[in-house]
């Protein structure tokens, strides 16, 4: 922590304060807490659902990861085309790793069509 002793398990309910007043940031910040078990017992499907929170207020991180879940089939059924729409929102918000998998799933044409 800065200024502060390291808390993941604080960290984890403050988060869930702010998520609970659909705060995107707080969404997305407690998503990948559960997405990495961080302060939390580990549960990819809530992960999903509080980036899916984060991402349907345009957040461009809560697209990114919601698009990675999509595209693993992790915390959701498999859907690269999903994936590859939310890697798109994400990319052109200029969120790098989305212009990156986007730009993959074109190189192989997964989720796509093949460019």
């Amino acid at each position: 922590g800065k200024g502060v002793v390291q808390d993941v398990v604080k960290a984890a309910e403050l988060y869930g304060k702010a998520a609970d007043q659909g705060h995107a940031y707080g969404q997305y910040n407690l998503g990948r807490m559960f997405d990495y078990g961080k302060g939390v017992v580990q549960d990819v499907v809530k992960a999903a659902e509080l980036y899916g929170k984060a991402a349907d207020q345009g957040h461009a991180d809560g697209q990114y990861n919601l698009g990675r879940m999509y595209e693993e089939g992790k915390g959701v059924a498999q859907d690269v085309v999903r994936a590859a729409e939310l890697y798109g929102k994400a990319a052109d918000q200029g969120h790098a790793d989305g212009q990156n998998n986007l730009g993959r799933m074109f190189e192989s044409g997964k989720g796509v069509v093949q460019d």
